[in-house]
């Protein structure tokens, strides 16, 4: 018999950990190859994780709840043929030693081993990471290890050891000795009191919505916002889709949305501003080749960001095909990993809840993300003078200042602008 390592998998771009949401299986379980084992929740997608191996499942190391590393053991799987079980067991036991000034054990394997998100929310807080006693399998140093330390003001700086809040780690065949009292450990994250009266309902927050919350505190937090506005006379484009749709929806069997057109326009822009298409890495900026444009569709219980692909490379009927066939994937529970990776820019419809102004939290790792507000008739002066009844939008942009400008944003909006106002049956084709 031979044991081998089922490890959390990366479901998406820039996903560094994920939370097991649900146990499918037990110790003892047998399961076949690419069997579900798990589920498994991250800031961008709810995802099942299959089995690579077709055995016994000996061990569940995580439980429900537990937030891991990309990379880390999930369970261990016992298989026929290959070494003994206590020989594998051997081999994979990490190295163990005690740390001289605290009395505590150290995974060797772990020590030095940090996570994109971790080194770069240390770099930009100053955080000196050899400081810092992590709460992640082994000791590592997780995100929310450093988000604790920093939502309590307690920053730590060489020569000053601070503790994050740790349960006790088992290692494998280590001795297990008592850790000292630590004499400075750092303080506790604020417990929220708040009366819980007669007739108020306590809500227990879902695993996703966690994840929703932990990846929006994460692009506040690294992500310093700045916020312009456009407003679009978009009576043309309201005539021709009007003129359109009762047709187009008999004909193609799904709907001819405002949103279509302007997710084309956004595209187009991008196309020409390829600026905007950016994220921050650190030490660079990198700008994306391809356009994919994310989507914001919501259910009762959260948010999901599904992404059109080569959104430029698209017709205004395909982009109308795929929001209708993601939305319905979403409602329908039918959503996929990698229908949920590589967006490069997002666009939200928030005017299909009659919103008209809004700033959006930037959809990390993305440099912007853009607001479109309710289409609303208001009296307009025109350039000859004369006020007029016209269909106006408001565009809403966030940006990441560390990435882009005021100025290259501003002729990027004016550029959507134009698109929009100039869409008519004479000059554009939904074909």
């Amino acid at each position: 018999m031979a044991i081998e390592q089922i490890k959390m998998p990366q479901l998406g771009e820039s996903v560094t950990e994920g939370t097991i949401s649900k146990w499918l299986v037990s110790v003892g379980d047998k399961v076949n190859k690419y069997d579900p084992l798990t589920e498994v929740m991250t800031d961008k997608v709810n995802a099942e994780v299959p089995s690579s191996f077709t055995g016994v499942i000996k061990e569940l190391i995580a439980a429900e709840g537990d937030t891991l590393a990309v990379g880390e053991i999930i369970c261990t799987i016992e298989i026929e043929g290959g070494g003994s079980q206590e020989t594998v067991k051997a081999e994979k036991t990490p190295a163990v030693t005690i740390d001289a000034e605290s009395g505590t054990q150290v995974d060797q394997g772990n020590k030095a081993r940090y996570s994109p998100a971790v080194l770069k929310i240390s770099q930009e807080n100053g955080i000196d990471l050899t400081q810092v006693s992590g709460t992640g399998a082994g000791g590592r140093i997780t995100r929310k290890d450093l988000l604790k330390l920093i939502e309590s003001g307690t920053i730590p700086v060489a020569g000053q050891k601070v503790e994050a809040p740790t349960q006790p780690v088992t290692v494998p065949g280590a001795k297990q000795e008592a850790a000292p009292p630590v004499s400075t450990p750092a303080p506790a994250a604020p417990v929220v009191n708040i009366p819980v009266d007669a007739g108020d309902i306590e809500i227990p927050v879902t695993g996703i919505r966690k994840a929703i919350a932990a990846n929006m505190l994460r692009s506040k937090h690294e992500a310093p916002h700045a916020w312009t506005m456009i407003e679009v006379d978009a009576t043309n484009l309201v005539d021709y889709r009007n003129a359109l749709k009762d047709e187009f929806k008999k004909k193609e069997g799904f709907n001819l949305t405002f949103f279509a057109f302007f997710v084309k326009a956004v595209a187009q822009a991008l196309k020409e501003f390829p600026q905007i298409n950016s994220m921050w890495a650190g030490e660079k900026i990198i700008q994306k080749k391809d356009i994919n444009i994310s989507i914001a569709v919501a259910t009762d219980e959260a948010l999901y960001v599904p992404v059109i692909k080569q959104a430029d490379e698209k017709t205004i009927k395909g982009i109308a095909r795929e929001i209708s066939e993601l939305a319905v994937k979403v409602r329908t529970g039918k959503l996929r990993s990698e229908d949920m990776q590589g967006g490069t820019f997002t666009v939200n419809n928030t005017g299909s809840f009659g919103s008209v102004q809004s700033m959006g939290i930037i959809n990390y790792p993305q440099a912007a993300i853009l607001q479109v507000e309710s289409i609303v008739k208001r009296p307009v002066v025109m350039n000859n003078g004369m006020i007029a009844v016209r269909d106006m939008v408001n565009l809403c942009m966030s940006l990441d200042h560390r990435v882009l400008d005021g100025l290259v944003c501003g002729r990027f909006l004016q550029r959507v602008k134009e698109i929009l106002e100039n869409t008519s049956k004479s000059t554009t084709s939904i074909y």
